[in-house]
């Protein structure tokens, strides 16, 4: 196996399967849907607020590495729904699904050897795909982290988890 296999199957490892951390499907099994709208003590926002924020994240950063003409969204208010914003199963399951299909694409483009790792992103000569890759397992990791805690300060794990 060269370097660069090797190095593309690692980053493929850490953005599906966390490595060090939970994957993002695990934080998210099981979730009881009357506490998607929930804050939990002394957070500002709700568990589909941070559900939210990741996917909005992680597809600004898939948009920055594919459009030459990226815009910067505006930190923070683009980056988190509205603060008395509210979902339901729907617009769950559609941030879910919208999280997994963004880290779908990014682990595809890990995975394609015609994608340079060390290539600049088309809007910035200064940052590369792999730095982007980078930020967007290091934000993911640690908001699902986040989801993990909360979940068992607010004991919404369920039996299979506190076994």
């Amino acid at each position: 196996m060269t370097l660069d296999q090797l190095t593309r199957q690692q980053l493929t490892d850490l953005l599906k399967n966390g490595n060090a951390h939970l994957p993002f499907q695990e934080a998210v099994a099981d979730f009881p849907a009357d506490k998607i709208n929930q804050r939990p003590a002394n957070v500002p926002y709700s568990y589909w607020h941070l559900i939210e924020h990741l996917r909005i994240t992680q597809r600004d950063i898939l948009n920055y590495l594919l459009d030459a003409d990226y815009e910067e969204l505006t930190w923070p208010k683009d980056y988190w729904p509205a603060p008395d914003a509210t979902t339901d199963d729907a617009g769950w399951n559609a941030s879910i699904a919208g999280f997994e299909a963004d880290l779908a694409q990014l682990v595809g483009m890990v995975e394609d050897p015609a994608i340079d790792l060390t290539a600049s992103v088309p809007s910035n000569p200064d940052h590369t795909v792999l730095r982007e890759i980078l930020i967007v397992a290091d934000h993911n990791a640690y908001h699902v982290g986040e989801l993990a805690i909360l979940r068992q300060v607010d004991g919404t794990w369920g039996a299979r988890r506190e076994e």
